[in-house]
């Protein structure tokens, strides 16, 4: 079982970090928490974020993506659902009126808990990344190398992995930028108006994609 060549792993593991390298909503949510709230911030949306790729994982384990692949209607629902979110995050952000990047006490505990929430909406309510999964993975299910789902979902799951290799440096250096810029309030409003533009960016294009 899951016996694949060297030639299938450095293929396979390739694509994993040439995606998990490339810019979108996740990686944009992770720096940018990771600069508003510092290392507990960042680390916050990064479990988030691997929450709703899972979920994902498991979707196209047993086969669910493939109604979002299928059916235009409930493909249109969830993305419709995406960009709503995005942009929702994008007007909080760039109409607050707070500019620090850490919070103290219990605020600071519930303001992790729902960046934890807000990365895993923002992953699992992107369906193209339901149907990237459903198109990418496939490609790597080898005949007689074990159940098809299995294989899918190991494959998903290492694609996660990969990610634990190269998000978490990302967060340790985001967050020194962090403390540094902690106590300036005009600096972290100018880091909440970024935040906003850029998640309102990218809900529109998560709305107008197609």
């Amino acid at each position: 079982m899951f016996d694949y060549t060297l030639i299938h792993w450095t293929t396979f593991l390739t694509a994993a970090l040439l995606l998990n390298i490339s810019p979108g909503p996740d990686m944009a949510f992770i720096l940018g928490q990771t600069a508003r709230k510092g290392r507990p911030g960042g680390f916050a949306a990064m479990f988030g974020i691997w929450t709703g790729t899972f979920l994902h994982v498991v979707m196209a384990a047993v086969g669910l993506s493939v109604i979002l692949a299928t059916s235009a209607i409930a493909f249109s629902i969830v993305k419709w659902a995406g960009a709503a979110y995005l942009v929702w995050l994008g007007i909080k952000a760039l109409f607050s009126h707070d500019g620090r990047f850490a919070a103290n006490g219990r605020a600071k505990e519930l303001s992790m808990r729902a960046i934890y929430w807000q990365g895993m909406m923002v992953s699992a309510l992107n369906p193209k990344v339901a149907i990237f999964f459903l198109a990418f993975l496939p490609q790597f299910v080898v005949v007689g190398a074990g159940p098809v789902s299995a294989q899918l979902f190991l494959h998903g799951s290492l694609i996660i992995a990969v990610a634990a290799f190269i998000e978490p440096p990302l967060v340790f250096t985001g967050s020194r930028l962090a403390a540094a810029l902690k106590n300036n309030r005009r600096v972290g409003l100018w880091m909440d108006r970024s935040l906003g533009a850029l998640f309102i960016a990218l809900g529109i294009r998560l709305a107008i994609s197609e």
